[in-house]
């Protein structure tokens, strides 16, 4: 007989006889529920059951049991459950959590019972039943005084993660707070606990509970309603004081929707260039130059995995959706030991943390391309995916313009991002993401280009149960390609691919030794595949004969440690050493040419011919990351860092800027690795009284073998590179000054560098030496770069934005005069990069209108109404030089000479 919502009070003494049941039964229970699998034990058995019908849901059970005891049977049954037997003259009684003793305890045995917390006896008068959580299963048999309470706190309204929450335990010193996903872990002791959490700007939501053992608990706040006339939050600002490391840019993804930008495409990393110490050779470039460094010497990684052409368009919109991205930083300096294979920066690109409660999405339409995020969760709480699309109908712009040999062009682009976050237990977690974009684009009737990127990466987060110890292991894969389709009225038709393919395992692990050393240390292996390039002909007709250049493949390995060290309270050393490895790997050969002359096949001692997987050449070396901070004050810091790093990959570009049909290459028996060592020192201030963010910062780059190319270099398809590159030096110097504005009406940043950036080609070879051995400007120099970034807030929904931006004219080589050489006048040019092209000078402005702030709507629109170069200024792109009729002309091309106005809109639900 069932007894249900009935509370039974059992007063226990050493006198009773207690009946032990020796009965054995056969049971079946397929599919069923538990409360029926408890009807059919009643049924069967000589016993009455006892508890509460609630305490069950509709949760089903498959379960077989042969000639076992209704003891055996009960223990099994509720072994998942939160949920206690006692068996008592033919009575069971269920109870939640608590376990009945049998007999009175003898004091002289205390110290053997499970010991707990003082704070565990919970009068019912003291709290409403319904408010006390019950967190794990009371047991005899364990002896655990404290268990591991975990969980994510949400806002209430967005359904979103909130971090920096701490999670307090009342009338105690143990807290923790929550991550950048909201996620938390805590150490309570057995027995009762109240649990608050605390955030500036949300109300405190407290929790009582009772806790047996470990589990999870999430939280759900909200905002406070209290109105004031304007919140300073500093904790950020002051992070950037505190922390070690610097030369660290953090774009700000959500405000990055207030700046002006070209065709209203939003671009976070177009906002990066706004920011000292990071810039491209030109408007419409694709690439990025940091602190004086090649366009190659970038790392770009998106959920930890490389992506080697970030931009679509030729350059105009970078290959990042930034509404599927969470955070972006990027380090100029200070770069984490566990980052290598590039010389100047790391982009390191976060997507979007998962959300695991609700349906969301956010999107745009432009003129050019439109753009959706979703989020959804599968499993609440357990299993989330988010899901992005962009793609373009960018053809009708080329189709609308006057020039008439562009109306047959094409140029089209779309990218797509999917990633699934599984949160397996408490301490373990899982992500996978996918990603891939591509590009076509055809500014003549007989040519297509296409090239694309695809990136899937892998990550297993684990929490060691000491609290100290975190785990990340990553597993990723990288390939980019590009297609060339030649078909003209010709016999020369030809198609030709490229393709790299890079595969990464590492493991990251972080060690939080005491309170004054949090350790960092791990490893790393990537294999790569090149294929350099292959041509096959297309059609009979065709004359163009099959080429196949041999294959690349390299193993690049490292082990790195990096320790936190707080020597005092103003005085904190970030100290990261990395040994890395690389080995160019066979089935290849591989030319030797005499010792001092020129390489060209007339110098060819040897042709080495190399097996598979057989070692060719093998570099590596030391690299080390030192970061020194002292506070002045709490707002006034100084910082010093050293770096050193390696790069064994180089891209083979002779134009100024990437194309897509630039080729990477790895180091081999004659392509040494690229070398470099950075020195940085830097001031950094807060202003409280005008929340204003102020820095500068110095840096001096020395580095060697860097790439270069002799005059009228072969790339493409050439079996012998090494005869058309050089190797040199280079050195890059500069001073960076921000100051920054987050709060308030008129919020933004003034930015300015001084940057410098030469290269030395000198050689004890005449033809391998270029500007007599001296040293001479990149192609990318651009000593002054100012940039100012505003935001008016007018009203909460309205606001408008400009965005101001002077460069120094980049170095190009002139003609400076003409000669006669075998009855030909020739032209004769500078030496390499003496003069520049004009200076750059634009400036955009936006009106950007917010739709009411209502909470029930289906979605929360923005739009932005902005005019990119707004005075029209025909800003040279480049200056080539041509030879016509005897007389050399110079002409100059332009991106955008005129001002160009979008409309986009944005929603949000």
């Amino acid at each position: 007989m069932i007894k249900n919502s009935c509370v039974v009070l059992i007063c226990l003494f050493s006198s009773f006889v207690f009946s032990q049941d020796t009965t054995l039964y056969s049971l079946d229970f397929n599919n069923v529920t538990y409360k029926s699998a408890l009807v059919t034990l009643e049924e069967n058995t000589d016993f009455d059951f006892f508890y509460i019908e609630d305490w069950f849901t509709n949760e089903t059970i498959t379960k077989t049991y042969s000639e076992k005891s209704l003891d055996f049977i009960l223990s099994d049954l509720l072994s998942e459950k939160n949920i206690n037997y006692y068996i008592y003259n033919q009575r069971v009684i269920l109870t939640k959590n608590v376990t009945i003793y049998d007999d009175l305890v003898n004091l002289n045995q205390a110290d053997s019972l499970p010991k707990s917390n003082t704070n565990q006896i919970v009068f019912s008068n003291e709290f409403d039943a319904s408010n006390i959580i019950t967190i794990g299963k009371q047991t005899t048999t364990n002896s655990k005084t404290s268990f591991k309470l975990s969980g994510t706190i949400y806002d209430l309204q967005t359904n979103k993660p909130v971090e920096n929450v701490v999670i307090s335990l009342d009338k105690s010193s143990i807290r923790t707070t929550t991550n950048q996903s909201g996620y938390y872990e805590i150490l309570l002791p057995q027995g009762y606990n109240s649990l608050k959490t605390q955030l500036f700007g949300y109300t405190s939501e407290v929790k009582h509970l009772i806790i047996y053992g470990d589990g999870t608990l999430d939280f759900k706040i909200y905002e406070s309603t209290e109105f004031l006339d304007e919140v300073s939050l500093s904790a950020s600002k002051n992070n950037t004081i505190k922390q070690a490391k610097s030369g660290i840019t953090i774009i700000d993804v959500e405000e990055s929707k207030n700046i002006p930008v070209v065709l209203g495409e939003r671009d976070l990393l177009k906002v990066s260039t706004t920011l000292p110490g990071i810039t491209t050779a030109g408007e419409g470039a694709a690439g990025y130059n940091v602190r004086g460094g090649r366009a190659d010497q970038n790392l770009i990684l998106l959920d930890d995995a490389i992506i080697y052409n970030p931009s679509h368009f030729l350059g105009f919109f970078s290959a990042i959706n930034p509404f599927a991205t969470g955070s972006v930083e990027i380090y100029k300096a200070s770069i984490p030991a566990e980052f290598g294979g590039r010389l100047s920066s790391v982009f390191d690109i976060k997507t979007k943390p998962a959300n695991f409660n609700t349906f969301t999405g956010e999107g745009a339409i432009g003129p050019v391309t439109s753009n959706l995020t979703l989020q959804t969760p599968i499993i609440k709480d357990k299993l989330a995916v988010t899901g992005a699309i962009r793609a373009t109908y960018s053809d009708w712009i080329l189709k609308s313009l006057d020039e008439e040999s562009l109306k047959n062009s094409e140029a089209s682009f779309y990218d797509g991002l999917i990633k699934f976050n599984y949160k397996i237990d408490s301490l373990n977690t899982l992500q996978a993401t996918g990603y891939y974009s591509k590009d076509k684009f055809s500014l003549t009737s007989d040519s297509i280009f296409k090239y694309s990127n695809a990136i899937a990466s892998f990550k297993w987060d684990h929490q060691f149960r000491n609290d100290k110890h975190k785990l990340e292991l990553i597993v990723a894969n990288s390939q980019y390609k590009y297609n060339v389709n030649y078909e003209a009225n010709s016999n020369r038709n030809f198609d030709f691919n490229y393709q790299l393919n890079e595969h990464e395992l590492k493991a990251n692990l972080f060690y939080k030794l005491n309170k004054k050393h949090h350790l960092n240390y791990g490893v790393s292996t990537k294999l790569y595949n090149v294929n350099p390039g292959n041509i096959s002909p297309i059609g009979s007709n065709s004359i163009v004969s099959p080429n196949q250049i041999q294959n690349e493949r390299g193993l690049e390995s490292a082990i790195f440690v990096s320790d936190i060290f707080d020597i005092s309270k103003k005085l904190q050393l970030d100290a990261g050493f990395r040994f890395s490895t690389f080995s160019a790997l066979g089935e290849r050969t591989q030319n030797v040419y005499a010792d001092k002359k020129p390489k060209n096949n007339s110098n060819i001692i040897e042709t080495r011919e190399f097996d598979k997987n057989e070692t060719i050449k093998s570099y590596g070396g030391l690299e080390t990351r030192l970061s020194l901070r002292y506070l002045l004050t709490p707002t006034w810091s100084v910082k010093t860092s050293y770096n050193s790093t390696i790069q064994y990959i180089h891209l083979l570009s002779s134009n100024t800027t990437i194309s897509p049909t630039d080729s990477w290459k790895l180091s081999d028996f004659n392509i040494k690795p690229q070398r470099a060592q950075q020195v940085s020192l830097g001031v950094f201030k807060n202003l409280e009284g005008s929340k204003l963010e102020l820095s500068l910062e110095g840096y001096y780059k020395r580095s060697k073998d860097i790439l270069d190319y002799k005059v009228g270099a072969d790339l493409l398809l050439n079996e012998n590179i090494e005869q058309e590159v050089l190797q040199g030096e280079g050195k890059a110097y500069g001073i960076e000054f921000l100051m920054k504005k987050d709060l308030g009406k008129l919020n933004g940043w003034f930015g300015y560098s001084y940057s410098r950036s030469f290269i030395k080609l000198n050689s004890d070879i005449e033809t391998e030496t270029v500007n007599d051995g001296e040293y001479f400007p990149a192609n990318f120099d651009k000593p002054h770069d100012f940039s100012l970034v505003l935001n008016y807030k007018i009203t909460k929904r309205y606001s408008i934005s400009s965005n101001l931006i002077y460069q120094t004219g980049r170095p190009i080589t002139y003609p400076v005069g003409k000669y006669i050489f075998n009855n030909s006048e020739q032209i004769l040019y500078s030496d390499r990069n003496a003069y520049r092209i004009p200076d750059y000078f634009r400036l955009d402005l936006g009106v950007n209108i917010e739709g009411n702030h209502k909470l029930k709507k289906l979605a929360h629109s923005f739009w932005n109404i902005s005019v990119y170069n707004v005075l029209g200024r025909n800003n040279p792109y480049s200056v080539y030089f041509v030879n016509e009729d005897g007389a050399v002309k110079a002409f100059q091309t332009s991106i955008f000479s005129i001002p160009v106005p979008t409309v986009t809109y944005n929603f949000k639900f």
